[in-house]
């Protein structure tokens, strides 16, 4: 069997069907939506160069930084120029898998897969010439043992979420563990529990999450809350608290073939989900996240996260909210289209968004072995579900326009289904415990750009997978996108 028809046969495994047997597209199928509002565009890349791009930073004079699987750092100029006119210059190779990028201090912080280093250029003439490392504190046996930073928050500091041995052990020091590395050095052990991180960064607030990937003790995809002391889900990394005894004691086991919501009763540690992407549904391995900062510049979702899907190559939305102490929200789909899977995305100050990516490694439903691509708002309001926030009784849903009165009044234009995963040892997990509350009455709010749905039922613990296929704009406009889905891990008590 050739390498060609393996690609294609993976190629249409990928594009046509989901895990339950549906079509992809029944879920999407908005390309042609979405390119009436976001537009995107390939920006060339020369051709002696395998642009495997893993992360991005924006420079102070408008450039961009890229850093690359293969152990580079571009500087490019003209990106965001239109036509763009890209002028490549390396700034920096020799490095291990350039997973995080940030420029302070007049160099860059990184992350690779051995070390938190800090490059400069002390004579000016483009080439980086002083490598210092910030931190190797952790162990490195296997090439799958990726390290993800984060870029710098407000104190400076750096966290890295470091992969298990395999995904699946603990082979090396502090492997499946979150570790902040501060503007001197010092190295702070700040989570356990992690498995297969492809991500790390802030929400609005400045909060730190990771995404997570679908795998043992993780039913589905998910962004996690980083908080400090906290357990993420996967036992096996409890061989490092030895090495944190900053952390305290490790935490009580948790049982398998359980849930998540029964499991947060026993383990005190355990964080929950913030926000589970439903498998295929909304991606198959979460990657680079980044808010969207740019006041209104890229659209009507200011503040929101904006996240990259590797399999699947595709950039989702997601808003958070602090629940009786407890980070949770709901994730969107924006937009797919993408020409090869996606690691990362950076916005620029006049809100365009750069993504790239490569598909080496593990199969991606885009064709392209690597590609550098723009996505730039038009100036076209989309008709799209905006925020969803939970109440005591049901939801706000905001959306991005006026919304047809008349049928956002009734109830039967509404569907809810909610579900949870099995938590367990075993790879994954279907949705399970599936319920399907009625809508028991809808409020339209003032501004008639948001209404109040109230449930018959909420169920702690559950995504609530929410239809909106029948609701029109004011103008008669369907929704670009008609799905969203919350996780609801507490209910608001008022």
């Amino acid at each position: 069997m050739n390498a060609t028809f393996i690609k294609i046969t993976l190629l249409f495994i990928f594009t046509t069907l989901t895990s339950n047997g549906e079509k992809l597209g029944d879920f999407w199928n908005t390309t042609e939506f979405e390119e009436k509002y976001y537009p995107i565009t390939d920006i060339p890349i020369p051709k002696d160069i395998v642009l495997e791009a893993g992360s991005f930073e924006l420079l102070p004079d408008g450039k961009l930084a890229i850093g690359t699987r293969r152990g580079q750092i571009f500087i490019v100029d003209g990106v965001f120029s239109d036509p763009p006119q890209p002028v490549f210059k390396e700034y920096a190779s020799g490095l291990d898998e350039v997973t995080s990028l940030a420029w302070k201090d007049n160099g860059f912080y990184i992350t690779q897969q051995t070390e938190v280093s800090f490059i400069t250029d002390s004579d000016n003439d483009g080439r980086a010439d002083e490598f210092n490392t910030l931190s190797d504190i952790w162990g490195f046996a296997n090439y799958h043992e990726y390290s993800f930073g984060s870029k710098p928050d407000k104190d400076g500091n750096i966290w890295v979420a470091l992969c298990l041995s395999n995904s699946y052990h603990y082979r090396a020091k502090f492997r499946g563990w979150c570790l902040k590395i501060t503007p001197d050095g010092k190295t702070i052990p700040v989570a356990s529990g992690i498995r297969s991180p492809c991500g790390v960064g802030e929400n609005a607030d400045g909060v730190m999450f990771y995404a997570e990937s679908q795998g043992p003790w993780n039913g589905s995809c998910s962004l996690k809350h980083l908080k400090p002391g906290g357990f993420m889900g996967h036992p096996v990394s409890f061989a490092g608290y030895e090495l944190a005894p900053n952390m305290g004691p490790k935490p009580v086991e948790p049982n398998t073939n359980s849930r998540l919501e029964i499991e947060r009763a026993r383990v005190k540690e355990l964080v929950p989900y913030a926000v589970v992407f439903p498998y295929r549904k909304m991606g198959q391995q979460l990657s680079g996240f980044m808010v969207d900062k740019s006041a209104g510049k890229f659209g009507p979702f200011a503040n929101q996260i904006f996240i990259c899907d590797y399999t699947l190559g595709v950039v989702m939305r997601v808003t958070t909210e602090k629940v009786n102490g407890i980070w949770q929200g709901a994730c969107y789909p924006f937009r797919e289209g993408f020409a090869t899977g996606l690691l990362s995305l950076q916005f620029s100050n006049d809100g365009k968004m750069v993504v790239g990516g490569t598909n080496r490694g593990w199969p991606v439903r885009s064709p392209d072995p690597y590609a550098l691509q723009r996505v730039d708002w038009n100036g076209k309001m989309p008709f799209e579900i905006k925020e969803i926030n939970a109440t005591p009784d049901g939801f706000h849903i905001h959306f991005t326009k006026s919304i047809d009165i008349k049928s956002a009044a009734l109830t039967d234009n509404y569907k809810v289904e909610t579900y949870t995963h099995i938590y367990r040892a075993g790879y994954g997990s279907p949705e399970v415990d599936q319920q399907y509350p009625g809508i028991s009455g809808v409020d339209i709010l003032p501004d008639q750009k948001s209404i109040h749905i109230k449930l018959d039922k909420l169920t702690q613990g559950h995504v609530h997978d929410l239809d909106f296929s029948k609701l029109k704009s004011s103008e008669g406009e369907r929704l670009v996108h008609t799905k969203a889905y919350y996780t609801l891990n507490e209910i608001p008590k008022n």
